[in-house]
């Protein structure tokens, strides 16, 4: 057996789909009253009817069949979210509102957020006849007056808010999507309609994405109808598909959607493909049947021929199809025979062995969502391989030859094994007034499972209110519980890259499920995100270097170790040695290298390697600086990220600034807890300022014999000081001798003035492109004192700054602290310590998600590059919904709910 000879057109992917139906406040509810075979059709009382707004006559009258599949919550809505005011939100149809907020769920299904989806989405979407402005809003003949008296010309809430025209594009306009918004109306086959006209759309590239579905609520909700025999209502309030004791169906409100992509970019993407769609066609009756209201055979038949066709699919590989199913005696029998025209026109020879069945036994006719429903279920079956029963099915509709047809009646929970083909089901949808579509879907695709990730995982979290960053925690912690095989690097990447990021947010940094759980089950504040969210980088100078230093990174992180493997090599000529045999040395050698990684010659170039490869690392991640500032060596690195100096050419300047301060004599320097203006008496001679490092903490440098002087009298005087472990005075006279050799080395070297603004050592205030590009500024760097208080002083003039020590310790960010005088700022350092084992990537990674927190820009695709990262479906947005609804007019005093 071979496929249909037609050229198989572009598979579509459904990626995402969200829901709310009668009994089923979201799709995954909806799957478990499929599966197991609830009907959520209710049955209602007098009171109910009469409540209404019914009439005591039409409630009475014995042919009145009290029974509806009833929405839940159609009248509440998280207005704020959405930026409606109260009055707007009650002003709203419920049908607009209700597919607001499943269009966002279908989204995040898919792990899009709607400001970062990558290309245009379209809309397309359908619904009923508003009811909700003909019984609530219109409330008299004076408000109808109104509207029509300034229609077109006022009014415009109203419209906006109720026009089925204005449906597809206000969802564009609050989701901000660009691609098509179109509403479609096709009566009972609008939301597949929308669909199919979404499938074009794809395959010929007008959007990358689309949502695509319909809403039907129409209101009173509660409320029956009169039973005719031969028309299409039931007279029992049950829907009996296929059935011999068929007489008719019960209609239903729900909302439905799906977000479609083309199937090669889903694929490439990584997207979690639900099911796939292989054919979709359209068409119309014509006039060549018995009435306007009467559906065709041979127009069934053609449309689901044409989608087979569309897809490739011979109809012997498909094994279910949803049915329209709206149990009526003649509508059944003329589907099925349209469906086994088909078929057989296609050359499908078997008899029953393709399931049928239809979701209108379980929740009625949802009119324009019928489609989408049926669509929806189909999908929900093929990814758990069971056929869900078609309900109160007994004998066969006699009028229906299911023994000489390819089909059977699913009447309970089925299992669909797997064959020769994936499987494969169509979905059908018919109009009144016939517009008739039909869908070929089939099985997602297999693929493989995401690699682990990093061995620690940064969950980020945002929402508008405390009260949903609540939930949010707390309903992600139930997944994770539930899911236990989820891939947790997955997750935090579908949380990173697929949600939208509000101005409340937390972070989670977790190396397994249970770790995440436990701590999103934490009560903790939210953090409220800066409007400008810059980060400064500070480069620490000499001091804080070590052996070991950035090892983890260095083995776990390509980049760093691309950046400290480039600096090392290019080093090399320079310093006689590789640098990376002294950083990260063999066990039995460490400490050798210790002693020898604080000879200046050494410690200088290992301190900037280190520091330039953490800034490339964050800049990677998307945390680019808005400034910079170094201590004394750190400048460098600062000037080089501000590309000052060329990577070749500041190594060769920073290698020959070392030898040469590793040339001169040795000598000492003293911190001493006092601000500079209390030690004037101190200074001179042979001591000088070596560093003002905050208001109260100055460093003195210069020969032993002077400093230890000065040392003994601060004693006597009780003011706090400590020597550092350092082998030269820096920054002091005795640098002196090294400032011509140090200006000869400039020679051939492009000084470039600074495309990322830093603060300047020497004065403590922005640096200037004459300063930058000037030998004699670098010069007099070596001997002039570090004004490192001042600078940050002048950091601190941007009030959004987030203060980020890179470097390989936290002492700027300590020193940092104490020039703040009290401002709640926030500064961080990329490493706790230097040497510690087993934490490195744990900590910065939590920092970044700290950064993120106040609302550092963070690109997450580059976080996870080089690995094979997958979107999933995870728990969407808790939105907080209240009332908002006009009460209509009870014309009927019946004392239980009067306007």
């Amino acid at each position: 057996m071979s496929e249909t000879t037609q050229t198989h057109r572009e598979s579509i992917a459904i990626i995402g789909l969200a829901g709310r139906f009668p009994g089923a406040s979201s799709a995954d509810e909806f799957w478990l009253n499929l599966r197991d075979g609830v009907e959520s059709i209710t049955h209602l009382s007098d009171k109910d009817v009469l409540g209404a707004g019914i009439s005591p006559e039409l409630a009475s009258n014995p042919d009145y069949v009290k029974a509806r599949a009833v929405l839940a919550d159609a009248d509440t809505f998280d207005a704020p979210f959405w930026g409606f005011t109260p009055r707007d939100a009650e002003m709203a149809d419920p049908q607009q509102r209700v597919f607001m907020e499943i269009c966002w769920e279908a989204m995040e299904s898919a792990g899009y957020d709607v400001d970062r989806a990558g290309g245009a989405v379209g809309v397309f979407a359908g619904c009923s006849m508003n009811t909700y402005l003909l019984s609530n809003l219109l409330r008299d003949r004076a408000a109808v007056q109104d509207l029509v008296g300034e229609y077109q010309v006022g009014g415009y809430n109203t419209v906006i808010g109720n026009d089925k025209d204005y449906l597809a594009t206000r969802i564009a306009y609050k989701l901000n999507l660009t691609g098509p918004a179109i509403t479609v109306q096709t009566a009972c086959s609008t939301s597949l309609v929308a669909i199919c006209q979404a499938v074009e759309s794809l395959r010929a590239g007008a959007c990358d994405m689309a949502l695509a579905g319909a809403v039907s609520i129409s209101f009173p909700q509660e409320r029956g109808y009169v039973y005719q025999e031969g028309g299409m209502a039931s007279p029992d309030g049950h829907c009996r598909t296929f059935d011999a004791e068929s007489a008719g169906t019960v209609f239903g409100s729900g909302a439905g959607v799906v977000l479609l992509k083309r199937l090669h970019d889903a694929t490439s993407a990584g997207d979690n493909i639900l099911a796939v769609i292989r054919g979709a066609a359209l068409n119309n009756d014509g006039s060549n049947k018995v009435s306007y209201l009467a559906p065709s055979i041979d127009g069934q038949a053609a449309v689901i021929e044409m989608a087979l066709r569309d897809g490739g699919v011979h109809p012997a590989t498909v094994s279910y199809v949803e049915a329209h199913g709206t149990g009526t005696p003649l509508g059944d029998p003329i589907e099925v025979a349209g469906l086994t025209q088909a078929y057989r026109a296609l050359g499908a020879t078997g008899t029953r062995y393709c399931g049928i069945g239809s979701s209108k036994t379980n929740i009625g006719h949802l009119a324009e969502a019928s489609g989408v429903t049926g669509l929806i279920k189909t999908v929900l079956a093929l990814q758990h391989e069971m056929a869900p029963p078609t309900l109160h099915y007994r004998a066969p509709n006699p009028r229906i030859e299911f023994d000489a047809s390819p089909f059977r009646v699913i009447d309970r929970l089925t299992p669909w094994p797997l064959g020769n083909y994936p499987r494969r089901a169509g979905v059908s949808s018919f109009g009144v007034g016939g517009t008739n579509a039909h869908v070929v879907l089939e099985e997602a695709p297999r693929v493989s499972d995401g690699d682990p990730g990093r061995p620690v995982q940064l969950l980020v979290l945002s929402a508008k209110t405390e009260t949903a960053l609540q939930a949010m925690s707390a309903r992600l912690a139930d997944y994770l519980e539930a899911n236990a095989s989820v891939n947790i690097a997955d997750v935090a990447y579908t949380l990173q890259a697929g949600r939208k990021q509000f101005g409340l947010r937390r972070t989670v940094v977790a190396s397994n499920l249970a770790d995440a759980v436990a701590r999103l089950r934490e009560q903790v504040p939210a953090v409220k995100a800066g409007k400008g969210g810059t980060v400064a980088f500070m480069f620490p100078g000499q001091g804080s270097q070590a052996v070991n230093m950035g090892r983890e990174l260095y083995e776990s992180e390509p980049t760093f170790r691309a950046d400290i493997d480039a600096c090392c090599e290019l080093l090399e000529p320079h310093l006689g040695l590789d640098l990376r045999t002294v950083l990260y040395p063999a066990p039995e050698q460490a400490e050798e290298m210790a002693a020898k990684l604080s000879e200046t010659w050494l410690t200088q170039p290992a301190i900037f390697t280190i520091e330039y490869a953490l800034a490339m690392l964050w800049v990677e991640w998307g945390v680019f600086p808005s400034a910079l500032i170094g201590h004394s060596v750190g400048e460098y690195v600062a000037a080089t990220l501000a590309g000052v100096f060329s990577l070749p050419d500041a190594l060769k300047i920073l290698a020959t600034r070392a030898k040469l301060m590793q040339e001169q004599p040795s000598g000492a320097m003293l911190a001493v807890r006092v601000p500079l203006g209390e030690l004037g008496e101190f200074i001179g001679g042979d001591v000088s300022v070596a560093a003002v490092n905050s208001p109260s903490l100055t460093v003195l440098s210069g020969p032993h014999e002077a400093i230890a002087s000065v040392e003994a009298r601060l004693s006597e005087q009780g003011k706090p000081a400590r020597r550092l472990h350092t082998s030269h005075a820096f920054h002091s006279a005795m640098m002196e001798p090294a400032l011509m050799p140090f200006a000869a080395a400039f020679d051939g070297v492009e000084l470039n003035p600074p495309a990322i603004p830093f603060v300047s050592n020497v004065t403590g205030t922005w640096i200037t492109d004459e300063q930058a590009t000037s030998p004699d500024y670098w010069v007099r760097h070596i001997r002039e004192a570090v004004r490192f208080a001042d600078g940050v002083g002048t950091l601190l003039g941007d009030e959004t700054a987030t203060l980020l020590e890179v470097g390989p310790g936290n002492s700027l960010l300590m020193l940092a602290r104490q020039c703040m005088n009290g401002a709640n700022r926030v500064a961080f350092s990329s490493c706790d310590h230097v040497t510690s084992e087993g934490s490195q990537a744990e900590y910065i990674i939590s920092v970044l998600g700290k950064l993120w927190e106040r609302g550092a820009a963070v690109e997450w695709d580059a976080l996870h590059s080089g690995e094979n990262r997958c979107r999933i479906a995870l728990p969407t947005y808790p939105f907080e919904r209240k009332r908002y609804w006009v009460e209509p007019a009870n014309v009927y005093a019946t004392g239980v709910r009067q306007a």
